[in-house]
């Protein structure tokens, strides 16, 4: 890429480009969170990766979230995200970004599989409030039975699609969120 075209507004568009394509960024994430043109992000994609960007496929469906394992990561994630809008002041992609890289440190130090890309996350907060809502573990723990003494914190219980992290896992000193469609979150 030629620098001598960067002008002191593009360059802090350019820096945030380059972070979330080492984060792994899909081209239609960088497309949203800067102002950089098209054919400027694929360009800046290919220079730092040294291939061309994928082609964008659809987003991944409210539903895909509510399966057990990847609820239970963007549960996570998004406890982690709401931490630092709260405590760190953070908003936005800087927030999303910033827990992206809790989540992936705190896989890498449990030695878990991620299951989310920063694209997926970025994904669920544009979903929090409109296609999913988040229910409070204990909340759905007399309706739903879930972390009962026979089943395990974590695992799919008889409704899959509703498991939760439990506060006795101790994962959050103030219980924890699973992940539900809006209109169930409701009932």
């Amino acid at each position: 890429m030629d620098d001598t075209n960067i002008d002191d507004r593009e360059a802090p568009e350019i820096a945030r480009a380059v972070d979330l394509i080492h984060l792994g960024a899909r081209l239609h994430l960088l497309e949203s969170e800067t102002r950089l043109s098209r054919e400027r992000l694929f360009a800046l994609y290919e220079e730092v990766t040294g291939i061309p960007p994928a082609e964008a496929g659809p987003l991944a469906p409210a539903e895909w979230f509510l399966h057990w394992q990847p609820n239970v990561h963007a549960s996570l994630f998004i406890g982690i995200w709401r931490y630092l809008q709260a405590f760190a002041g953070l908003r936005g992609m800087d927030a999303i970004a910033r827990a992206y890289r809790l989540y992936m440190a705190h896989m890498q130090a449990s030695g878990i599989d991620p299951i989310l890309t920063v694209t997926r996350a970025w994904t669920v907060v544009r979903y929090l409030g409109v296609l999913l809502s988040t229910v409070r573990c204990g909340a759905m723990r007399p309706r739903a039975h879930h972390c009962s003494s026979r089943s395990r914190c974590g695992q799919p219980g008889w409704n899959a699609s509703k498991v939760v992290v439990c506060r006795s896992r101790g994962l959050s000193t103030g219980g924890c969120d699973a992940l539900v469609t809006s209109t169930s979150s409701s009932s």
